[in-house]
């Protein structure tokens, strides 16, 4: 059966889960600069800033690490992601569905969905960090790994996830147009956050910081022992801090809005302000807290609250809802082949919601944040090859293109062997030889995307 004779079901809320995107409702470049800058400006910032300075990274080694490793990742979107959703107008599980079939994609889906939700709840903790400021409901990580110790804790967590899930359910429009509202003044507010921090250290030059900066790793480890994290561990995290998005494609499903490849520039500024500058002022404010009172707790609501009041408070809360918005309608586009074709566009929205919440009562899982993101880019990534291998080499290896939907099958066991194999070797090496997460995530992709190949040429002969 040829890919024009694919049944096409019109995807109910006008968010064209099993259509291509028409032409009418394509967005250009602009519009995906305030979607990235809310979206990477935002949340996860408050928490992996100071996360560097927590695992021992050097002032030099984080300035000159991340601008190598974000200019990276923006190449990969651009050059990666960009040309296949243009072409495609696809979202990433129906693209996968054609290739992988329907049942298989199932299994990837449900697996894709609560990584994705345990990010998002990560992000749900930050908001309610901020929220809980106020009412004196507080967490440290890692003390408090159950959040349900804390009922007022919880009860906030909860209804901040609710509010979140609302806005994510009412699709892709409401989100970009939240995000692109949001994301100017937020990024205002983090680069005052490190200026204050700046002002609290009394640092009045290059070489007062740097020596604050030591001062603040000395404390750090003193009590949570000597850790180090290198340039080029730096670099390789910023790269693939969002490999999932970029490497595993799961930006597809918001590129396909996309007029043309200009979108793939979009990120740059949520890399460059967000994962660049957000960062390193995040980083600033747990250095002046160390200072002013020893306390090394990366809790980004007390952070922002002791920077600047209560527009660190709105702006963490912000922050952390830009981040969920966008990580909870990929989950619910992922959760969405769970429901019959006749379900509500928003009923997979609503199912990731409700696990992201569930994640947000644990304060420990936004602390792991620098572990989880390669962990998850491992899962996921390879996913990303095999697309890559459909839509470039297919027809020039001589192997069908969208097999599941040539064959009509609803089984691809090439697509779960080029994932599985390479993904349990890499979940090997970093739970067993304690590899970095992150460093797994291009070798398992090339390592799928070449599996594909050739079990695709061996099952052709």
């Amino acid at each position: 059966m040829s890919e024009t004779s694919v049944e096409i079901q019109p995807s109910s809320g006008g968010e064209f889960a099993r259509e291509q995107v028409p032409s009418s409702k394509l967005k250009g470049w602009k519009s995906f600069l305030g979607m990235y800058a809310g979206e990477h400006a935002a949340g996860t910032e408050f928490m992996i800033g100071p996360l560097f300075l927590a695992a021992g990274a050097s002032l030099k080694d984080l300035i000159f690490g991340l601008l190598i490793g974000n200019i990276l990742a923006i190449l990969t979107w651009r050059y990666l992601v960009a040309p296949i959703a243009v072409a495609s107008k696809l979202t990433l599980y129906y693209q996968l569905e054609k290739i992988a079939g329907k049942h298989l994609v199932k299994v990837y889906n449900v697996v894709n969905g609560v990584l994705f939700c345990f990010l998002a709840g990560a992000m749900i903790t930050v908001s309610a960090s901020a929220v809980g400021v106020p009412f004196d409901v507080n967490f440290s990580v890692p003390e408090n790994i159950f959040g349900l110790s804390s009922t007022s804790f919880s009860l906030i967590v909860v209804i901040v996830g609710i509010v979140m899930t609302i806005v994510a359910a009412a699709g892709y429009n409401t989100v970009s147009k939240f995000a692109n509202i949001a994301a100017p003044w937020m990024i205002v507010v983090f680069a005052a956050c490190g200026i204050s921090a700046l002002s609290q250290m009394e640092v009045d030059s290059w070489k007062s910081l740097l020596t604050e900066w030591d001062q603040s790793i000395s404390v750090v480890q003193s009590i949570n022992g000597k850790l180090e994290f290198g340039f080029w561990k730096i670099v390789i995290f910023a790269w693939l801090a969002n490999a999932a998005m970029h490497f595993g494609m799961s930006d597809l499903s918001i590129m396909r809005f996309a007029k043309d490849t200009k979108a793939g520039w979009g990120p740059s500024i949520g890399m460059f302000l967000g994962h660049y500058m957000a960062w390193i002022c995040a980083s600033f404010m747990l250095a002046a807290q160390i200072k002013l009172t020893g306390d090394i707790s990366a809790n980004p609501g007390a952070l922002a609250w002791s920077a600047v009041g209560w527009t660190g408070i709105i702006c963490v809360i912000v922050a952390g809802w830009t981040t969920a918005n966008p990580t909870i309608y990929r989950a619910g586009l992922a959760f969405q082949s769970l429901f019959s074709s006749k379900a509500k566009s928003y009923s997979g929205v609503i199912l990731a919601g409700l696990v992201a919440t569930a994640a947000g009562i644990f304060p420990a899982l936004s602390g792991k944040l620098l572990d989880f993101v390669g962990f998850y880019g491992t899962i996921l990534g390879p996913m990303g090859g095999v697309i890559f291998v459909n839509h470039y080499l297919a027809k020039k290896m001589n192997f069908k293109q969208d097999y599941a939907v040539e064959k009509g099958t609803g089984f691809n066991a090439a697509v779960l062997l080029a994932w599985v194999l390479p993904v349990t070797l890499g979940l090997y090496f970093i739970f067993a030889k304690g590899l970095f997460p992150a460093y797994a995530v291009i070798p398992c992709w090339i390592a799928s995307s070449v599996l594909y190949v050739l079990i695709m040429k061996l099952q052709k002969s």
